[in-house]
């Protein structure tokens, strides 16, 4: 029966799909089925080819080549150990090696490089919370910028603060400084630059100490906890606290919940305060800019301080700005804010985030979250041209993961947004790209028939295509593998290996003689 019943699948196959033959079978029922893993599809011809040829690749010297120009390249680097005079961290939210592997083909092909790809030194580091396997960017930013695991939900506490607890994170011993602070008490400049909110998740580990993530403004925290719970919200943090208010560089968007709603419509505050304008208020010399326009226009030598807030929620995705929109992008933020930074002759930290990866792996958007991973390589590359690798050290990694998917034994060349080369076994194409779970499942899915639909049929080429996924939930979340760190500069073979998240800011604090902890100084 089933082998019978395997002959009739391969019969469906090769009638809804005829350009694929089934491979030969051996005469074990297990090597029909290592046949059937790996399969041996005809190579379609295209321009008298059967795949896009990069020119050397079918011969042994391109190989042996790159290989013995990569063993040269490794026995001549010296680890650089001088003290790091400016360590910037740049954070991919939810680019794990799948997203990272995809992208390339975005820059023209599966043996190209993002710009961080091409650092020295690689590591992975394990990202699971205190609570859960599987993280969210509000306890991992604690973990990469604060050196603490905590509870999923929370920043900027230790693993006592339960979510949501209106309570115990009253308690400052419970409370974790971030490495921001630490450069601050070494007497370097800190600031912060994101495309989602500044009052977000992964941003507010540089400056807050919060039990919810989502406590963005008072209101958020009232709701939660009442009236006069004694808790300041994120943002009321980063404008009066005692890092957030002498950060030297702000930028991204969220100014709405720093403006009280009877002072401005979009204004989500309920107790009255305007933070906007006290930080204008605070000195001449702070600048506040709202456009890409004026953020081009600063002068940094007459700058106290700069905050740039580009819109009232998250910055756009890239893909759906237009030549009306007035932000900035990534690039033009990360060159502005290091060009400001360098001026402080101790040095600097600098946190840098692409934060709509992740949101668009959300909703299922690969497009999206692949053309945002490419932005948040332009602002790596940028950083490394304004910065010299003998005093800068430069760490890109990822918060967490998603479950999504890089698949199906399509051909060289082909559209990594395309489907893959054969059917499934109903008849229908799959993608090369897709989901575990997320919101499009019923887009891809008839519950009447119980049948998948064609995704070529769904999927048109549009920016905010969704792929497919295969459990129906809100979003899609994340994953709980390992993700990689790569750093260029000052003690940057220090991060080589497989270690625990926290460990990533005791790294860069050693390489610059930051806190308390051991460090290079030391």
């Amino acid at each position: 029966m089933f082998r019978l019943l395997n002959a009739l699948l391969i019969a469906i196959v090769l009638v809804a799909h005829p350009a694929w033959s089934a491979p030969e079978c051996g005469r074990t029922p297990e090597e029909c089925r290592e046949h059937r893993m790996h399969p041996d599809m005809p190579e379609p011809e295209r321009h008298g080819k059967a795949f896009r040829v990069v020119d050397g690749e079918d011969t042994n010297a391109y190989w042996r080549q790159q290989g013995v120009q990569f063993v040269q390249q490794k026995l001549a680097s010296e680890p650089n150990k001088r003290q790091a005079k400016n360590v910037i961290l740049f954070l991919g939210d939810g680019m794990g090696v799948t997203t990272t592997s995809a992208a390339r083909n975005l820059l023209g092909g599966e043996e190209k490089s993002l710009s961080f790809e091409n650092f020295p030194f690689t590591g992975l580091s394990k990202t699971y919370s205190v609570d859960k396997i599987v993280p969210d960017s509000a306890c991992t930013a604690t973990a990469y910028l604060c050196g603490v695991k905590g509870q999923e939900g929370t920043i900027g506490v230790n693993g006592q603060v339960p979510r949501t607890d209106c309570k115990v994170m009253l308690d400052e011993s419970t409370h974790v400084d971030s490495i921001a602070k630490w450069a601050m008490e070494a007497g370097k400049w800190a600031g912060l630059v994101t495309t989602t909110r500044v009052t977000h998740a992964s941003p507010s580990g540089v400056y807050a100490h919060i039990a919810e993530r989502d406590w963005e403004n008072d209101a958020e925290v009232a709701t939660d906890c009442g009236a006069g719970s004694g808790i300041n919200d994120i943002a009321y943090q980063l404008a009066r606290g005692e890092v957030g208010s002498k950060l030297k560089v702000i930028m991204g968007g969220g100014r709405k919940h720093f403006v009280d709603s009877s002072l401005e419509s979009w204004g989500k505050r309920t107790d009255g305060l305007n933070l906007i304008d006290e930080f204008k208020s605070a000195s001449e010399n702070n600048v506040y800019v709202t456009t890409a326009a004026e953020l081009a226009a600063v002068d940094v030598t007459k700058t106290d301080r700069l905050l740039g807030l580009f819109n009232d929620d998250h910055l756009q995705y890239l893909m759906e700005t237009t030549t009306e929109s007035s932000q900035p992008t990534l690039e033009q933020m990360t060159r502005k804010a290091i060009e400001y930074m360098s001026q402080n002759e101790q040095g600097y930290f600098l946190f840098i985030e692409g934060g709509r990866i992740d949101q668009a792996h959300h909703i299922n958007q690969a497009r999206m979250a692949l053309n945002e991973t490419i932005e948040f390589s332009k602002a790596i590359a940028a950083a490394q041209e304004l910065t010299s690798e003998d005093d800068t050290l430069l760490v890109v990694t990822a918060d967490h993961s998603h479950v999504f998917t890089y698949a199906g034994y399509s051909y060289r060349g082909s559209d990594v947004f395309g489907k893959t080369p054969v059917n499934g076994h109903d008849g229908k194409p799959y993608m090369v790209l897709s989901y575990a779970n997320g919101p499009s499942y019923e887009n891809f899915y008839d519950a009447e028939t119980m049948e998948r639909k064609d995704p070529t049929t769904v999927v048109k080429g549009d920016h905010d295509d969704e792929f497919p996924s295969g459990v129906p939930i809100d979003m899609d979340s994340h994953g709980g593998d390992d993700v990689p760190v790569y750093a260029l500069g000052p003690w940057a073979h220090l991060f080589t290996g497989v270690y625990e998240q926290s460990t990533i800011p005791h790294m860069m604090a050693y390489a610059s003689c930051l806190g308390d902890g051991h460090t290079m100084c030391k």
